[in-house]
């Protein structure tokens, strides 16, 4: 990676992976790109305002800065496109569409992360293997197994260098999510610090694979500076760093602050989709292929979280 586009850089994972990606290649060498301005984004590098859905604009982008790496983080997210499957289809497609054209006119290696989303009821449950059954129940994981799909598709028919793992729900102390199922484990770390008290939408007992965001920025970097001879799946790649109930945090989050209650008014969506997700996935392949290792457990995690968030509560932030 030399010169790099973040599409959809003022997401989740965008506006940090910019951070870390400036921070390893240069400033004015990573270019961050949004649907909607993002002045923060801009102080540091370049920045363009990018619909994704527009063809014509995002070449033009990659050619102006001479790009070789894409990173295409446009999503619509799980719980979000329940309510309206056809604009998470038309985003989600669209932009992946558009980025596998134009990674293929101008010969870019490209990113387009996958997700646990991507299996359904039918996949094993406890650690999911890289290669099973993939029938998911919701538009958005329909859209990432098709994303899967097309992208092993355009490396084999056109020889894009297309890459993605299946991210599992992100933990961040630095931006809220967006409308994901797994949004309340980061909810849950904001109203424990301000309130002492969490008010959780999926049940006491759901296990659902987690990861904090500093292993899930350094999957991104790793995956893409991996040898490509020796991947053999590509798209996409099962990572995984803790799996745990919202009963197991809850009890962690008490280590730190022992008056701390949950209690529990179910999201029917949000459980629904929850129950659809395996408990735990088995990144063996990523392990072998390109050396992936998490750093980061949920003990670590909690540790970390609640002194950032205590820190921003004293400074009136949120």
């Amino acid at each position: 990676m030399k010169r790099i586009l973040i599409v959809g850089a003022g997401g989740q994972i965008g506006s940090e992976l910019i951070s870390l990606l400036r921070k390893l290649y240069g400033n004015s060498n990573v270019v961050g790109a949004d649907v909607r301005e993002c002045k923060d984004l801009g102080q540091d590098g370049p920045f363009v305002v990018l619909n994704a859905l527009d063809a014509q604009s995002y070449g033009y982008t990659v050619n102006k800065y001479r790009i070789d790496t894409i990173f295409n983080l446009v999503a619509l997210l799980s719980a979000v496109g329940e309510k309206d499957p056809q604009l998470a289809w038309n985003i989600n497609m669209g932009a992946l569409m558009n980025s596998l054209d134009v990674a293929r006119q101008y010969e870019c290696k490209l990113f387009t992360p996958s997700s646990i989303g991507a299996f359904g009821p039918q996949s094993p449950k406890d650690r999911t293997p890289q290669d099973t059954i993939m029938r998911p129940t919701t538009i958005y994981g329909v859209c990432k197994v098709t994303g899967e799909l097309l992208s092993d598709y355009y490396h084999l028919r056109y020889g894009v260098d297309t890459r993605s793992v299946r991210f599992p729900g992100i933990i961040s102390n630095v931006t809220m999510p967006g409308g994901g199922t797994t949004d309340y484990a980061v909810e849950i770390y904001y109203d424990a610090v301000k309130d002492k008290k969490f008010v959780c939408p999926v049940s006491p007992n759901v296990y659902m694979d987690m990861m904090y965001m500093p292993d899930a920025l350094n999957a991104c970097v790793q995956l893409m500076e991996a040898d490509p001879a020796r991947l053999k799946h590509r798209n996409g790649f099962n990572i995984t760093a803790m799996s745990f109930t919202p009963e197991i945090i809850a009890a962690e989050i008490r280590k730190h602050i022992p008056e701390f209650e949950i209690a529990y008014e179910i999201d029917p969506t949000k459980e629904s989709i929850a129950r659809s997700w395996p408990n735990s996935l088995d990144d063996t392949c990523a392990r072998e292929e390109w050396g992936w290792s998490p750093k980061w457990t949920l003990t670590d995690t909690t540790e970390d979280m609640l002194y950032v968030i205590g820190k921003k509560y004293e400074q009136g932030l949120f």
